[in-house]
């Protein structure tokens, strides 16, 4: 009953706040402001109820200084806080929180609209209350960065957000600082103790995040053209200007990776107990996320010594111990696989959401620290990786919502076949089998990844056409390193081949004929470097020897070129995929690529192998292919062959098309992973496309 009266309170200050268009309430009557963080509401979601966004879009529109003023105020009580430090009381605790949740719901509408957006930076001195926010050390300072500096210091706020050492009592309290690196949220890297935390701790944490990420969020309300333009919050967040950047990344960072959902593995254990770490370690992968993704050429700075521009980026790259490396790596690994796991009791494992934001960490670190790199490459756990990510790309081949996650994974993958220690892991038998939608097959990792890329490009989404040329240098990359492919892989291989060299697809765009020389490399390499364990590919190319033929003999007349036949039963909307209905192509365009492709080592060896295989088939009356293939492993090609030319690796290569790619993805993902509350969905994003059902 008396909750129900005090939200009533809540709601009919707000009516009150709202039905003053002609009146500016005076900033030194507390009393009145005091109604909005006093304690009458316990939570965000209370917030989000009783604050209506027609209530934030009357205040801004048509009581603009009374809007001004509640945001002034709250963090002014923010202010305050900190200054208490230590000290801070129960009551003062819930009144931190309902400013934190009361300017979550109101942030997202400044940046909403142009006029506004620059409200947070300007020194404002018509405010009276201004100088009461500008203490000592902030100097004339815009309001956001007061702010920012607020949240940072109040994410380390003893019995508040970190758990306060034992020794710490009444007679220390003013001696105590909070700027100790002794304060890391969890054991993990630079921090070797480990602590209880409290579940109220861990939500105070939660909430100060998500306010954070509400500040970040400014990049969603700029146009993609636009989205490349300084963030101003974020610039001065990851500067040298925050104190505790250093502690609040390794806070992060082993918040996530120390994160176990099974617990102690007892079946519907997350049933019958709540879990009050997820929600913090889901929002400390999209802080840490959306944190490294800023000014990313900072990392170039960095190689030149000069001063970094992202102190968080920074401390990543400067991450060099091993046991720190497994500790990163483990965690991630169990997190990553984790949807992956298989019980005889339906649902009796707790299954998490946010593997996405896994795998962005993952890549950026990867992309950051490249000593990091070369440990996931030096053993075969970077299998335990491949496997998530394989198993994440084929689920998600044919649901439109997860190009992004596609992408992603796809991008993952090429950044490790930049590497020679890749292909050389995937040579592992397969033997923990993973529920997939792929033909049965008894082969090594290399295999399972050459089949979920075939499915993808056979059976997936058609707005995943862009990655095949991705795809298939993923496969390049390895494919000098391939000790044996099983005669399934080796058969959707020649498949691909054999769909893609066809006058039809060819012909039908400018760009498709980049495909065959993808698979053309991948033959070749196979051919020059990994001749003697792969008989199953040298059947396979025997045996459609003709699609060769074909492409050796590829006609450049006029009417063929101009008009390309499709062949029977090839369906109208593969046509529609690849073609370009502006492009036409002429015999001059065929011919100057025709001639560059490298087909003499495949025909060099259709030369010398199938006068063998067909004079021991007739010889020796075989029939059954495992004969044939007997023979094939047998033999060798030693002196027969052109010259092996110099392995080529392709490596990804960041540029401004994929950055922009990038922000609106990762901004997208953190749009729908904060739905309860809707922290952005009733402002107008420009960022990305919202549809409204």
């Amino acid at each position: 009953m008396g909750g129900t009266e005090s939200k009533l309170g809540f709601r009919r200050a707000i009516v009150n706040l709202t039905g003053r268009t002609n009146q500016t309430i005076d900033t030194s009557d507390d009393a009145f402001w005091d109604q909005f963080w006093s304690g009458t509401v316990n939570n965000i979601s209370d917030i989000f109820a009783l604050v209506t966004a027609e209530d934030i879009h009357t205040l801004r529109e048509e009581s603009p200084a009374n809007f001004m003023t509640l945001i002034y105020k709250a963090v002014e009580k923010l202010d305050s806080s900190v200054i208490a430090g230590p000290s801070m009381s129960l009551s003062e605790q819930t009144i931190v929180l309902n400013c934190v949740r009361l300017l979550t719901r109101l942030i997202p509408f400044v940046f909403e609209s142009e006029e506004w957006r620059s409200f947070f930076w300007s020194k404002n001195s018509s405010i009276e209350l201004e100088d009461s926010l500008h203490g000592e050390g902030c100097g004339n300072a815009p309001l956001a960065q007061i702010l920012l500096k607020k949240l940072s210091d109040l994410l380390f706020c003893p019995d508040f957000t970190i758990v306060a050492p034992a020794t710490v009592g009444p007679d220390t309290l003013e001696d105590f600082s909070i700027e100790s690196i002794q304060h890391i949220w969890e054991k993990g890297v630079g921090f070797a103790y480990s602590r209880k935390t409290p579940p109220h701790i861990d939500s105070n944490r939660t909430e100060i995040l998500k306010l954070l990420l509400t500040c970040f969020s400014e990049t969603m309300y700029f146009v993609p053209t636009d989205s490349s333009q300084p963030n101003l919050w974020l610039s001065y967040f990851t500067s040298n200007e925050n104190k505790h950047a250093l502690p609040l990344f390794t806070s992060l960072l082993n918040v996530i990776c120390a994160y176990d959902p099974q617990g102690y593995g007892l079946p519907y254990q997350h049933v019958m107990f709540s879990d009050h770490r997820e929600q913090l370690v889901e929002v400390s992968a999209q802080v840490l996320m959306v944190i490294l993704d800023h000014e990313s050429a900072s990392m170039q700075n960095m190689e030149e010594k000069c001063t970094p521009t992202n102190y968080f980026t920074y401390f990543l790259s400067r991450i060099h111990r091993e046991e720190d490396f497994q500790f990163i790596l483990s965690g991630l690994i169990k997190l990553l696989n984790n949807p992956l796991l298989q019980t005889y009791l339906p649902n009796s494992c707790k299954k998490i959401g946010f593997h996405e934001e896994l795998l962005v960490v993952f890549w950026k670190m990867c992309d950051y620290n490249k000593k990091f790199l070369f440990y996931v490459l030096k053993t075969s756990d970077v299998l335990d990786v491949l496997v998530p990510i394989l198993y994440y790309l084929t689920e998600s081949r044919n649901d439109p919502g997860k190009v992004g996650l596609m992408h992603v994974g796809v991008f993952i993958l090429l950044l490790l076949s930049g590497e020679r220690n890749f292909g050389v892991r995937l040579n592992k038998l397969y033997l923990t089998r993973v529920p997939m939608d792929l033909p049965i097959f008894t082969g090594n990792h290399a295999d399972l990844l050459i089949l979920v890329f075939h499915k993808i490009i056979t059976c997936g989404h058609h707005r995943l056409q862009p990655l095949f040329d991705c795809i298939l240098t993923i496969i390049v990359n390895i494919s000098p390193y391939l000790k044996q492919m099983c005669m399934v892989s080796a058969s959707k291989l020649m498949h691909l081949l054999e769909a893609f060299s066809t006058p039809w697809f060819l012909f039908a765009n400018h760009t498709n004929y980049h495909l065959v020389f993808f698979l053309l490399e991948i033959f070749n390499n196979i051919i020059q470097y990994q001749f003697d364990g792969n008989a199953h590919l040298m059947y396979s190319i025997i045996r459609k020897r003709h699609v060769f033929h074909q492409l050796s003999n590829l006609p450049e007349d006029p009417s063929t070129v101009s008009k390309p036949s499709r062949k029977r039963g090839e369906q109208e909307n593969e046509q529609q995929l690849f073609s370009n209905e502006e492009w036409v192509p002429t015999p001059e365009w065929v011919a100057s690529w025709r001639k560059k492709l490298p087909l003499q080592t495949i025909m060099r060896l259709l030369q010398v192998l199938v006068p063998q295989v067909e004079k021991i088939c007739i010889d020796k009356n075989l029939t059954d292919e495992s004969e044939i293939i007997t023979f094939l492993q047998n033999g060798t090609l030693v002196g027969l062959l052109p010259v092996p030319h110099p392995i080529l690796m392709r490596k990804y290569q960041p540029n401004a098309a994929t950055s922009v790619w990038f922000r609106r993805y990762m901004w997208g993902l953190v749009f729908l992973r904060n739905t309860a509350p809707p922290i952005w969905c009733e402002t107008s994003i420009k960022l990305f496309e919202v549809q409204k059902m």
